[in-house]
């Protein structure tokens, strides 16, 4: 977190311990001395974590993700849970959207064939977004960011959100699933990673879609199943995926497995042409991370009534 973190909780009479280089164990032995803490996705906040946070009043998570923690038991013993999507939502729009671009008009492709000395104009001809149906899953924050940057062009746009109604603008129609399986030539996904999500994109799921499509993940890599995508890729029911989030990422999301060990799934990510990479950073700009923090330092000043 930024100095500006832990600057505006001081300044609100918050006194902040730095625990970021400590390991679990560590933190485990300190807790109990803490009304609240701050994660990122480093720890698990199980229950013995929660046990031993004997005087913890909430939990504040820089970013969206809720999954490290166990808010069921949180809540069961009081302990609030915030989180602060609203600061990194216009990042993972724009990334989404620029991924989407690159992919549809081989950008990726042509600037590494330039560099090897191939100069391939009818190889690299793209496709334009304008007239597209794209289908958001998810229409909280980054379903409705990327909604809004989609405004200038020219597509239409459906969104569907299981916990949402009457939704819709002007621009973007509340849809169901079955309109989205029917309409959609691109689908994006902005929902976090539950029991509910997980494995939720299939190769049952994406066999209803009734076009070819391009998928756009910027949400976690645990929703899509990674082998069911590359069996949709090698037959064309899935014309390119944009992939910031990966299956087989740790659990705090900064590394992947080393590549002797990964999985053949993820191996044919890496060799195909047709799908765009990128390490979890949708929502990483150097301008979210100042959001992140003065959003999730109001919600703390908030709660506490500072």
């Amino acid at each position: 977190m930024p100095s500006s973190f832990t600057e505006t909780l001081s300044s609100a009479g918050i006194e902040c311990t730095d625990g970021t280089s400590w390991n679990r164990e560590k933190i485990l032995s300190h807790i109990s001395s803490y009304d609240g803490t701050v994660i990122r996705s480093r720890i698990f906040i199980d229950k013995e974590f929660l046990d031993r946070g004997i005087h913890l009043k909430f939990i504040a998570r820089a970013g969206a993700g809720m999954e490290s923690i166990d808010t069921a038991y949180a809540l069961e013993k009081g302990i609030a849970c915030l989180s602060s999507p609203e600061g990194n939502r216009v990042a993972v729009a724009e990334h989404a959207l620029g991924m989407l671009l690159c992919l549809m008009n081989n950008l990726h492709k042509a600037d590494r064939e330039i560099r090897a000395g191939r100069w391939l104009r009818e190889e690299n001809r793209g496709h334009e977004l304008a007239g597209k149906t794209i289908g958001i899953i998810g229409y909280g924050n980054t379903g409705s960011a990327f909604a809004k940057r989609l405004e200038g062009f020219d597509v239409q746009v459906l969104a569907f959100d299981k916990y949402k109604k009457n939704f819709g603008t002007s621009f973007v129609k509340a849809a169901l699933p079955g309109e989205i399986f029917s309409e959609a030539d691109i689908l994006s996904l902005h929902v976090p990673l539950t029991d509910e999500t997980h494995y939720m994109v299939t190769d049952s799921y994406l066999s209803q879609f009734r076009k070819n499509i391009y998928l756009v993940n910027t949400s976690r890599g645990k929703v899509v199943n990674t082998g069911d995508l590359v069996r949709n890729l090698e037959k064309g029911k899935v014309k390119g995926a944009c992939l910031d989030v990966i299956e087989y990422e740790d659990h705090s999301f900064e590394s992947l497995s080393a590549e002797a060990t990964l999985p053949a799934p993820m191996r044919y990510l890496f060799t195909c042409p047709n799908v765009l990479l990128s390490p979890h950073i949708a929502g990483w700009t150097y301008e979210s991370k100042e959001k992140i923090a003065e959003v999730l330092a109001e919600k703390i000043k908030k709660f506490l009534e500072l």
